[in-house]
């Protein structure tokens, strides 16, 4: 799951945004709204957690903008202001959900994957033949043995059996399950899918296509 973070408070938003990839998602961070429409123009986000008082551009105009677009990115709104008219006024304006500040950091993961399982793609648990993913539980398995995948095996599988045999490219995974200081000339997709295919086993389940990606 691809997540951006939009908070001013440099040091919450690390915080989040690392609480977060240890959860197994991959994050980007930004500090204002114009930031954050500029990153959502051209990174597909799943979810967008987003701070109400932005400086730049106002948290209510982005989240605005991101819900008027047909297929745009989930929004939590992250905000101080938690009144019942602030989370009424914040729903209204296209917040998918609303968490007030403070707020327990396991129910700000389980509140974003939620909404990332929100989409219709996107169902709690998927299956492509024998390999099961399930989204809810972060976990995945092959004719009912538990594999052990790091963050970014179970972020690759995941991808891999939500595409339903469609062809999946290195640059897809790249954009998707790692973050924006990945480098993209990066080994790290073949380096982790090879290890992905020794843990599923034989016989093998995924097909590299030469010069465009993966199936399987």
């Amino acid at each position: 799951m691809r997540v951006l973070v939009a908070e001013d408070h440099v040091t919450l938003a690390n915080r989040i945004a690392e609480g977060l990839r240890d959860a197994g998602m991959a994050v980007d961070v930004v500090h204002d709204g114009a930031a954050a429409l500029a990153r959502a123009g051209y990174t597909a986000y799943d979810v967008i957690v987003l701070d109400r008082d932005l400086p730049a551009v106002h948290g209510d105009q982005v989240c605005r903008s991101l819900a008027a677009e047909t297929e745009g990115p989930r929004i939590l709104m992250l905000t101080a202001a938690s009144s019942v008219d602030d989370r009424v006024d914040g729903l209204e304006r296209g917040a998918d959900d609303y968490l007030g500040k403070p707020c327990a950091f396991e129910e700000l993961v389980a509140r974003v994957r939620a909404l990332g399982r929100r989409a219709p793609s996107a169902p709690p648990v998927a299956r492509r033949g024998d390999v099961t993913v399930d989204r809810a539980r972060h976990r995945a398995s092959r004719s009912g043995r538990t594999l052990s995948l790091t963050r970014k095996e179970f972020g690759v599988l995941e991808m891999l059996v939500a595409a339903d045999g469609a062809v999946v490219s290195a640059e897809e995974l790249l954009e998707h399950v790692w973050d924006e200081h990945t480098d993209p000339f990066t080994t790290a997709v073949s380096v982790t899918m090879a290890r992905l295919r020794r843990k599923l086993g034989p016989p093998p389940v995924i097909e590299t296509v030469v010069g465009k990606g993966y199936r399987m």
